[in-house]
Order: C-alpha cells, then sequence, then structure tokens
C-alpha cells in the first residue's frame, strides 16, 4: 500500500479511536472535535498519536483541531457520544447502518475528505503457521467460488433496518478435532452475538464455512475485545480475528500486531465512516 493510502488509514483511524468512551468535556474548545477510537492491543496510545503527528507533518495536513480517545469497546463509545463526551465515531461502514437503524438519533457524517478500507483477517500463533497456511487456502478459495460474497450478501448488504443477520449454524463433524475461536460480539453485524446467546455475525459464518472445509469443529469462545491477543497466545483460543494496520516508512510492521501473532491474507474489507448525533 502506497504511504499517501496508509496516511489515508490512520486519519481515519484517529477519527474512530474518537468516537470511544471517555471522560471530561465535550470539547476543550470551540475548535476541538472529540474523536473516539477502539484501543490499539499493541502499541500505545503515545505510539499510535505520534505515528498520527508525524503523517500530519510529513502531508502538512490542516484538518483541525482533533482530541483522540481510546476506548474498550463500542457500547462505551456509543455511551459517550451520546453523553457528549465525544463528538464523532469513527466506525466501518456496515456497523454505522447496524446502529444508525436502531438508534434514530444518530447519522452518517459527511464531510469527510479522508477515508480508509480497513481489511479482516485471522490471526494464529506464530507456532500454528500450518493452520494458517490452511486457512489461507480455504479463503482463497472461498473467494474464487463465491462463498465470500454470498456470506457478505447474506450478512451485511442484505441486513436492514432492525432485524439481525441470521443465526450462524456450525456442523458437528464425528471425530473432528476442534477449533476454539474468540468472538466478542462487540462488532455487528460483522463480530455479532444476539440477545439469546446465538452467535449471527458475518465473522462467524465464515468461519463455519472455513470450519466445514477445513473439517473441523468449530467452538466459540466469548471474550472480551481486549483480551483477544492474550486469549490466542496463552493457548486460550485458537484463532481471534483481526483487522490489518498496513505499514509505510512512518508506521511500522508490527505497530498493532503483537508478537507471537501471524495473520492470514484478508477476507473481507470495510470502509471507514464517521457517526455523530443529529443536529437539533
Amino acid at each position: 500500500m502506497q504511504l499517501k493510502k496508509f496516511l489515508l488509514l490512520m486519519l481515519s483511524l484517529s477519527l474512530l479511536v474518537m468516537a470511544g468512551c471517555g471522560g471530561g468535556e465535550t470539547k476543550t474548545n470551540s475548535n476541538t472535535i472529540k474523536i473516539g477510537v477502539i484501543r490499539h492491543l499493541n502499541a500505545s496510545e503515545e505510539e499510535f498519536n505520534g505515528f498520527m503527528a508525524k503523517i500530519s507533518e510529513t502531508f502538512s495536513l490542516k484538518s483541525g483541531s482533533h482530541e483522540v480517545t481510546y476506548f474498550d469497546n463500542l457500547n462505551s463509545m456509543q455511551m459517550a457520544l451520546e453523553s457528549g463526551q465525544i463528538n464523532e465515531i469513527s466506525t466501518y461502514q456496515c456497523v454505522a447502518n447496524y446502529l444508525i437503524a436502531r438508534n434514530p438519533k444518530i447519522e452518517i457524517l459527511e464531510g469527510h475528505t479522508l477515508e480508509f478500507i480497513d481489511a479482516f483477517c485471522l490471526a494464529l500463533r506464530e507456532s500454528d503457521a500450518e493452520l494458517r497456511g490452511q486457512f489461507d487456502a480455504v479463503i482463497s478459495e472461498m473467494r474464487a467460488d463465491g462463498t465470500l460474497d454470498n456470506l457478505t450478501k447474506e450478512y451485511i448488504t442484505n441486513v436492514t433496518g432492525t432485524a439481525d443477520p441470521p443465526a450462524v449454524e456450525f456442523e458437528n463433524i464425528p471425530g473432528a478435532a476442534p477449533l476454539k475461536i474468540a468472538i466478542t460480539g462487540d462488532l455487528p453485524p460483522l463480530d455479532l452475538i444476539r440477545a439469546d446467546g446465538t452467535p449471527a455475525g458475518f465473522n462467524t459464518a465464515v468461519l463455519s464455512a472455513i470450519g466445514k472445509r477445513l473439517n473441523r469443529n468449530i467452538e466459540l469462545v466469548q471474550i472480551d475485545s481486549a483480551a483477544r491477543a492474550a486469549a490466542l497466545t496463552s493457548g486460550q483460543v485458537d484463532v481471534i480475528f483481526w483487522a490489518i494496520v498496513p505499514v509505510s516508512e512512518i508506521i511500522p510492521a508490527n505497530a498493532d500486531k503483537p508478537d507471537g501473532i501471524e495473520l492470514t491474507s484478508p477476507y473481507y474489507r470495510g470502509k471507514i465512516v464517521h457517526i455523530g448525533l443529529k443536529k437539533n
């Protein structure tokens, strides 16, 4: 990815952070926009703020005064937005559509000239190189035969109004080895758990299809988003969901990838947008 494209990513990520839940006043001054972003699991807030400052300096960007606040989950960001602790949430288009359908007080904010498309993948332990290769092969097959496109339509594109995407069915293969997959339910409709506890998100639908092709039983383990990396490296789970942060001369390759983790090829790409409260 070219550096300029990466710039768009990082600035969009900074806007996403501001969507998170934080304390304090809505604005430090009349020109400051507070944006919430999901907390990065490897790089510190200081490191990422440094990356973004370096990018702004390199490209002489004049995008106004932004204050980034980091949050552990989507729910806390929504609470912060509604309470006036932040001004915007930066999240994926499909997530924004899902939230807006359930909350008439929020809308997608227009006029953001910078945008980015994140690539979603799966993260496995570095020691599971053979399994990662199997995942990559299956993801490639599912992309080529249209399975990923069909799952995208069923669990994302065709999900309208307040209806949740359909529940995900997991085949029980007698004698097959289990794969423990971490889910958070915190990024609907990508990572979603319905009110009755049934997994219904696009990510788990993709994994169900992968499990069938690998002849493996899928065992879901619900954990907090911030605990994903630790759950993987400790052996509590075998696979977690991840979004790829592109690298450049400014952002190092391990900027948000904890040690001991390797990533599969992407299976979905999501555009980042900003949402905020409707003006009266």
